[in-house]
């Protein structure tokens, strides 16, 4: 599939349209594997303080399908415009989720994937040169089965998740991250995405220039392949948590909000357009 050609003048009416709109965005942070809505906690409160709503739904971290389901039944309930986040693999999961979404209005993919139809994350991660996290993941059986639930899930190894995931963190917090770590089901990396709803609807996306989980080259890859307005934000992984202010900055323009690049982006952060 050709990657989305909206025109810079698509993306300012969708702009213009929200800044007119008499209910301002309801903003949904979609967190990927490994980690937990709690990993948005400053995004949040940056996002909150400056008047936006604002909701953090538990991505189930079971399958393409089923969490992008879940996901999409969260916005359904919403009855106000919505911009739609993902950190990581929370970006296959929106890019999934929003096709049917008439209230998204825009998505922002915050160093995630970006698929396109038919595609899954693994074919992703093996188009690029491997990141230190190649090595850094293992699969395990779950410890007890139920009936239709997936067989096997990934985790990073403990004493290796500071390195790969979050090295722009505090030891501390990333260590009580790599502890507290949610794992992936096998199945959701593996599961091929329906038509991707940035085709349609204008999108963001900030890449994290030192991540060593999903290669900064493939990101680049997936924001040009869907026109988005791109953004180049130093930190790893783990840069909702390292860089909250430049994520909620990028966030605010995408939900038509004023925004002083001077007070959350540094030059190199701002828009490449």
């Amino acid at each position: 599939m050709a990657g989305n050609l909206h025109t810079r003048s698509e993306v300012t009416e969708a702009t213009d349209m929200l800044e007119s709109t008499a209910v301002p965005p309801t903003i949904v942070l979609v967190h990927g594997a490994f980690a937990d809505a709690s990993s948005w906690a400053g995004v949040i409160s940056i996002l909150r303080a400056a008047g936006s709503r604002v909701r953090a739904p538990a991505n189930p971290l079971r399958g393409l399908a089923q969490d992008a389901a879940y996901i999409r039944s969260v916005v359904r309930d919403i009855d106000v415009p919505v911009v739609l986040v993902g950190h990581g693999y929370g970006g296959a999961v929106i890019t999934h989720a929003a096709t049917d979404g008439d209230n998204v209005v825009a998505l922002c993919y915050v160093a995630a994937f970006g698929l396109d139809a038919g595609e899954c994350v693994l074919d992703i991660t093996s188009r690029f040169a491997p990141t230190p996290a190649a090595d850094a993941v293992f699969t395990t059986a779950l410890p007890a089965l139920c009936p239709g639930a997936p067989e096997s899930e990934l985790y990073i190894r403990k004493e290796r998740f500071p390195q790969v995931y979050a090295a722009d963190l505090p030891p501390r917090v990333k260590n009580v991250m790599s502890v507290a770590q949610r794992p992936i089901a096998l199945s959701a990396v593996t599961g091929r995405s329906g038509p991707p709803a940035w085709v349609s609807i204008p999108s963001w996306y900030a890449v994290a220039t030192a991540d060593r989980m999903l290669n900064p080259i493939a990101q680049r890859f997936m924001a040009q392949r869907m026109a988005a307005t791109e953004y180049a934000l130093h930190g790893s992984h783990a840069v909702v948590l390292s860089r909250p202010g430049a994520v909620a900055a990028m966030i605010r323009e995408a939900a038509g909000r004023d925004v002083s690049f001077d007070d959350h982006l540094t030059p190199e952060s701002r828009p490449n357009v």
